[in-house]
């Protein structure tokens, strides 16, 4: 079943030098780009991450530093990928706690003029994992019936995601509805106020710390009564998105 789309959505997979998301950099992103009347663009881009690849990031991508020698740098490709990314809806496997957040600090670092917060993102394992725990390989034998012989290989990853996703509509048509906010918010396990969860939603959409001393309080609250800790936030190892939410809600709460 094709996807139902009002929008254009973006199927991304990154490869990377670690699973920091404050230090760590991008050396490989692959995206199908699928527009409502079902026409698609994909491209896989390598990137020099400007810092030495590890062995073990390698053992798990096969991409070595001099793989991406000559590459361009994320900053050099930031506006390009802004205007591919913009005004479109997200999917992927797994991006949620990772892929997005670190594509969100790239962009940052690059000062590329986009915000991922307005889109819907779609992650494909939070549905497989709710209705048939499994990884990606196996999700696409299960779902597809086929090998995913080139696991790791952004390109590989994301067309095998993308695939999985419209197998599950078909198998799932009580479950699941062909829309991409529904889909979004089913594959959604926290209303995340910023990228990498530091920082959630409650019920009425108040800002609440989701870690820390202060974890469940409201982040306007915390910042009335120890505005110390919140200084210390903002200058502590934490996702640049981070911050600058924090920055919006201090601003926010100060009176002039």
């Amino acid at each position: 079943m094709d996807l139902v789309l009002k929008k254009p959505i973006i199927f991304f997979d990154l490869e990377t030098t670690g699973v920091d998301v404050c230090n760590d950099r991008i050396v490989e992103i692959g995206y199908i780009k699928v527009f409502p009347n079902g026409t698609e663009e994909s491209k896989c881009i390598r990137l020099n991450p400007e810092r030495h690849i590890p062995e073990e990031a390698t053992a798990v991508h096969h991409i070595t530093d001099a793989d991406v020698a000559n590459c361009p740098t994320f900053k050099q490709k930031a506006a390009e990928l802004a205007e591919i990314f913009k005004g479109c809806d997200l999917g992927g496997y797994n991006s949620l706690k990772f892929d997005l957040p670190l594509l969100a600090e790239e962009f940052m670092r690059a000062g590329a003029d986009i915000d991922l917060k307005k889109a819907k993102m779609i992650d494909v394992q939070n549905i497989f994992y709710k209705m048939e725990p499994r990884t990606l390989i196996a999700a696409y034998k299960f779902y597809c019936g086929k090998n995913l012989d080139d696991a790791h290989a952004a390109d590989a990853d994301i067309r095998a995601t993308y695939e999985v996703l419209k197998s599950q509509i078909d198998r799932y048509p009580s479950d699941l509805q062909n829309d991409v906010a529904f889909l979004s918010d089913f594959s959604t396990h926290s209303k995340f106020a910023d990228f990498a969860g530091h920082i959630v939603y409650d019920e009425s959409g108040a800002e609440v710390f989701n870690f820390g001393k202060y974890k469940g309080q409201k982040v306007s609250d915390v910042y009335k009564k120890d505005s110390g800790y919140f200084g210390w936030l903002l200058q502590a190892d934490f996702p640049l998105y981070t911050k600058k939410l924090l920055s919006e809600i201090k601003l926010r709460n100060t009176s002039f």
